[in-house]
């Protein structure tokens, strides 16, 4: 092509042989900013309210709601995934802990038995 031609003699008059090397192509912006995304981990570390979110634990459908509700942003769960790639995290989610479970009855349990004594 002409234009590329023209292009190429253009930038190695004005830098010389360096010039003529590739230059790294623009990126998209992130669709989370800094601020966002450390929100974000910190809510995921801090895990989710049930009487407040609606979940007993995230899932990625749930975190896309959580940011759509704060952020205003839409969000399609596969791309979540890519944003908690990014910040070191995994999608699988941990068993989730009934919030009402009952120490004891699993320290009993885990001595021998449920009987009471």
């Amino acid at each position: 092509e002409r234009q590329a031609l023209r292009d190429a003699v253009t930038r190695y008059n004005a830098e010389g042989v360096a010039g003529l090397f590739d230059r790294p192509k623009g990126r998209r912006p992130e669709w989370l900013t800094e601020a966002e995304q450390a929100s974000l981990a910190a809510a995921i570390f801090k895990g989710p309210k049930p009487e407040v979110d609606g979940v007993c634990a995230w899932t990625r459908e749930a975190l896309a709601i959580w940011i759509s509700a704060k952020f205003g942003k839409t969000l399609h769960p596969g791309s979540l995934s890519r944003i908690l790639r990014r910040l070191d995290m995994s999608r699988q989610k941990a068993r989730p802990v009934h919030p009402k479970t009952d120490a004891k009855a699993q320290e009993r349990f885990q001595k021998g038995g449920c009987a009471t004594p």
